[in-house]
């Protein structure tokens, strides 16, 4: 009996093991770190290193829908935000360390998600070290209070992409001019013109031992001081405004920089070493934070259009060295980073002196959080390539004429647009279903004029989302006949429309039935699968195996919906207790789908609401899938 038991125990380990090795690799990764370092753990600080672990999760958060990603990140930064907005874990404005805002990304996502006032007053409090922080002649801001005169490539990583989301959260456009300065300077003074690598610190005053007299720079070419400035680059161009003038000064840094990161990559394992040009010097070794930092770097600059498309085999030959070189996989599954030095930095006591003997006699160990931070974010990257080239850059618009509602920001003041947005986080966005189209190749736009053929025509794909009544919007715009003649001649010639409607009293249906009518399709005026929270199960919707859409998803979750009827070329895509819940219909080269429901934004797809076992988020891949196959498939 204990041998059959001991079978059994062995057999179910054994078929755990094999499931963990069935999830991708950024989230296994994700489950070491989750282990090793609970959001409950008592001893937790307010670190820069905790920082890249809550980077790299809010990026599988919003690649995978799975809401346990972000309460790790929200109990986390609760045990330090208190409800004043005052922040603990050792947090100390006045030693005035750029390491010390890392963390503050987390919490304006939080603001942006939860809205709180909490994490509003801290991200201010949090902003204001910036204010005091002390800065060089040339304005670039200190490492430290007590690294006089210095700026280090890490500082760009951990106070200015914080800056530069800050600017971007709250309106302060004008910030980017100094976010900028602090890029430029950087390279300008640091940057070696024979190799394109850029080195560890720069003391504009050359009064440290470990700077040269004549250009105050440190000695070597530290690979993770570098892999920080590489991904600070690529995390502050998410926020910089597209008009902004030195924006397209730090796209041509970012091609410099991976210029050099490509040329100093090990030809044989694909990784990058610990001092970057000195391969074959003694004692140097091949370093996983620096390679996860550079293919974090290289795969999203890629993904973003910032740098030639060649670049994404170099991320390629890298993400599978730091497979081969550094990851080590557990008998229970769970996998470990190898080879990152636990720290490095210039001065202090005792005194750091940049000298390649200092930078290898680091310790060097397994699980450092600033390694599992950094490939977390490298291997959502990597996965986020995979099916890049699907919609080839295409752009799908969304309407934002037809559904303009409007609020006042009590952050700006200024009256702003909202509801189903592509840049809102918040229960009312579309920032999840933006992020899906992304994956898949889609350049994702918004439009605030009404449709006509010429603006319509750069877009494959058109959203109309729950068009505005009076009592949303005074200044309600209908669907007319002019609109009606753009969209379907438009989708005759091979676009493919997609229409979010709501329910019959929160929603306009006599104009918009005047659109679907063109394509066979008719919205009822009903409401059914009314929801009273926490009671999902009556909005769920089972989908049967076979359907043409959604080939994963299995369970959904649409409440409050209008039903349809159809005539030809509309048909039911599916059905539920007899009443048609979404209709396609091929006109022209083109198509059409409806559904009365917004139903893929985020209250539906982040996964902070509904229960694990609701497909939404899977739902919205299909969707983009089929999307995707109905482009490439006009004629």
């Amino acid at each position: 009996m204990k041998k059959l038991l001991l079978i059994g125990l062995l057999m179910m380990a054994a078929f755990s093991a094999v499931q963990a090795q069935e999830k991708p690799y950024s989230q296994r990764m994700a489950a070491t770190a989750m282990k090793l370092w609970s959001d409950t753990a008592a001893n937790a600080r307010w670190t820069y290193e905790r920082g890249v672990i809550l980077d790299g999760l809010e990026s599988l958060w919003q690649q995978t829908g799975n809401g346990d990603y972000f309460r790790y990140i929200q109990h986390t930064v609760d045990r330090f935000v208190g409800a004043d907005g005052t922040v603990g874990g050792g947090y100390k404005a006045d030693v005035y360390t750029l390491d010390n805002l890392l963390m503050g990304r987390s919490v304006l996502t939080m603001y942006k998600v939860l809205g709180s006032d909490k994490y509003y007053k801290a991200a201010n409090l949090l902003r204001a070290q910036l204010k005091d922080q002390p800065r060089t002649a040339s304005g670039g801001f200190w490492h430290k209070k007590i690294y006089v005169d210095q700026m280090w490539l890490d500082g760009l990583y951990m106070g200015d992409t914080f800056y530069s989301r800050y600017a971007s959260t709250m309106g302060e456009t004008a910030d980017f001019d100094d976010i900028a300065k602090q890029f430029i300077l950087m390279e300008k003074s640091a940057r070696d013109p024979k190799t394109g690598l850029i080195y560890h610190g720069w003391d504009e005053s050359r009064k440290q031992k470990w700077a040269d007299p004549k250009t105050g720079l440190s000695p070597n070419f530290w690979g993770r001081a570098m892999g920080w400035y590489g991904m600070a680059l690529v995390d502050a161009l998410d926020d910089f405004p597209k008009n902004h003038p030195q924006r397209a000064e730090i796209i041509a840094i970012l091609n410099r920089y991976v210029a050099a990161v490509q040329k100093y990559q090990d030809a044989r394992s694909g990784t990058w070493w610990q001092i970057l040009d000195k391969p074959n010097a003694e004692g140097n070794y091949l370093e996983s934070s620096v390679s996860c930092m550079f293919v974090y770097t290289l795969a999203k600059a890629v993904r973003e259009g910032y740098i030639p498309a060649s670049y994404q085999t170099v991320a390629e030959k890298g993400y599978k060295g730091i497979l081969k070189e550094f990851i080590a996989t557990d008998a229970d599954g769970q996998i470990n980073l190898t080879k990152t030095v636990s720290v490095g930095g210039l001065g202090g006591n005792p005194y750091r002196d940049g000298s390649y003997k200092y930078y290898l006699s680091e310790k060097v160990v397994t699980n450092d959080m600033k390694g599992v931070g950094s490939f977390i974010l490298a291997a959502v990257e990597m996965e986020r390539l995979a099916n890049l080239s699907a919609a080839k850059g295409k752009t799908v618009l969304l309407d934002s004429y037809f559904n303009n509602e409007h609020l006042k920001n009590k952050v700006t003041g200024k009256t702003e647009s909202f509801h189903y947005k592509w840049e809102e986080m918040d229960n009312n966005g579309f920032s999840i279903f933006g992020h899906v189209f992304n994956n898949y190749g889609f350049n994702t736009q918004t439009l605030y004029d009404a449709p006509n053929a010429n603006n319509l025509k750069k877009a494959s794909v058109y959203i109309i989302v729950d068009p505005d009544i009076p009592k949303e919007n005074p200044d309600t715009k209908y669907i007319e006949e002019p609109h009606i003649k753009a969209i379907s001649d438009w989708v005759k010639e091979g676009g493919v429309l997609l229409v979010f409607n709501n329910d019959t009293g929160n929603a306009e249906f006599t104009h918009l039935n005047k659109l679907m009518g063109k394509f066979g399709i008719t919205f009822n005026l009903d409401s059914r699968n009314h929801v009273t929270t926490p009671h999902f199960e009556t909005g769920a919707i089972n989908i049967p195996a076979g359907n043409a859409i959604f080939k994963t998803a299995k369970k959904i979750y649409i409440k409050e919906i209008s039903t349809f009827k159809v005539t030809t070329p509309a048909v039911s895509a599916l059905t539920d207790k007899g009443d048609i819940v979404i209709t396609t219909a091929k006109y022209g080269k083109g198509t059409v789908f409806a559904v009365g429901d917004p139903w893929f934004y985020n209250e539906y797809t982040d996964g902070r609401k509904l229960p694990a076992d609701y497909d939404n988020y899977k739902a919205a891949e299909d969707l983009v899938k089929w999307v995707t196959k109905q482009i490439a498939a006009k004629k």
